[in-house]
């Protein structure tokens, strides 16, 4: 069989969640976690998104904003899913919890995540637009260039990113975390390469994929430095207002920058997609056997791969291909 070095667009997606991997598939999600005795629970669920039915979602740099809302709603619950598995039981019920009880009742939880989902945005927000023009603004006497001034804001603001990636990976949890997230991307390039989805196969592939959300990140950093530049008002107080007001528009054209990424590999999206892949080097870690048969799990939940990989590279698959030796699964590249 003739090698298949290309790849080609599956539609999945996911992310590392707490001792496992989360993956969807259109409007289907599975969680896959290796629970504290060794076995692996698989969630599968359906989430349509807001506004599934509007027409909005369908447009060029509007859809953006709503996948990037869906993704944090995802992610949170995914991630309380994954950690309802190693919470501690002897852990006492706090003020804060018996409040929300009382308050919310059964929906205590579900608005508990949103606060702290709210309260993360808003920091992250802080932290990543407003603060480094609070810290470049402290060297305006001694600027004149208000385009200096903008370029500095920028750079400061991406090494405060690269920063941030940077101290929490030195953390032992995120260091697991990173080698599900290096499962997860190996899993959709296993796929994508036209490989069955073996243990042996995973291994192999690449952690590094364009369509993360490293790389989303990434280009919000970048394309905020191009907005700031030509985006420019005298108050002080709008130019922090307009930074804030603009993250839609910033989110939504990234949104569309890592779409074109993950479906086109000319050179020029390759050199766009560059440093995000290198950014990534710090994102995932590679992972052992037992975290990719955990993210298999999660693939296999939501996405019938022998049948894309039938559809997409023209073969079969049958038992024998995750069975047989060496040869057959390098026939499969």
């Amino acid at each position: 069989m003739s090698r298949k070095k290309k790849t080609h667009y599956s539609g999945i997606g996911g992310q590392a969640v707490l001792e496992g991997v989360m993956m969807k598939n259109k409007d289907q999600y599975a969680v896959a976690v290796r629970k504290p005795n060794g076995e692996i629970e698989v969630e599968v669920e359906h989430y349509i998104g807001v506004l599934h039915e509007s027409k909005l979602k369908s447009i060029p740099f509007i859809r953006g904003i709503f996948q990037f809302i869906d993704s944090m709603i995802l992610g949170m619950r995914s991630l309380n899913f994954s950690a309802s598995f190693y919470e501690e039981e002897t852990t006492e019920e706090t003020v804060t919890d018996r409040a929300f009880h009382k308050l919310f009742k059964d929906r205590a939880d579900q608005v508990l995540s949103a606060v702290v989902m709210i309260f993360s945005l808003a920091l992250a927000i802080g932290i990543f637009m407003v603060l480094p023009y609070f810290v470049t603004s402290l060297f305006s006497e001694y600027i004149r260039s208000t385009s200096f001034m903008a370029i500095i804001e920028g750079v400061l603001r991406i090494v405060i990113f690269v920063l941030y990636v940077l101290s929490i990976s030195l953390m032992k949890d995120i260091r697991r975390l990173y080698r599900y997230h290096g499962a997860e991307h190996k899993c959709i390039n296993c796929i994508e390469k036209g490989r069955p989805l073996t243990v042996r196969n995973v291994m192999r592939s690449s952690r590094q994929h364009k369509r993360c959300g490293t790389s989303f990140m990434l280009f919000v950093m970048l394309v905020s430095v191009v907005l700031f530049f030509f985006i420019r008002v005298e108050n002080p107080g709008y130019r922090v207002l307009i930074r804030i007001a603009l993250i839609p528009v910033i989110a939504g054209i990234s949104y569309e920058i890592i779409r074109l990424a993950g479906s086109s590999s000319n050179i020029l999206v390759r050199i766009i997609s560059a440093p995000g892949l290198w950014l990534q080097r710090l994102t995932t870690r590679e992972p052992d056997e037992s975290m990719v048969e955990v993210a298999i799990a999660a693939v296999e939940a939501v996405f019938d791969w022998k049948n894309y990989l039938y559809e997409t590279f023209g073969y079969e698959i049958d038992d024998s291909w995750l069975t047989d030796d060496e040869e057959q699964e390098e026939d499969a590249e």
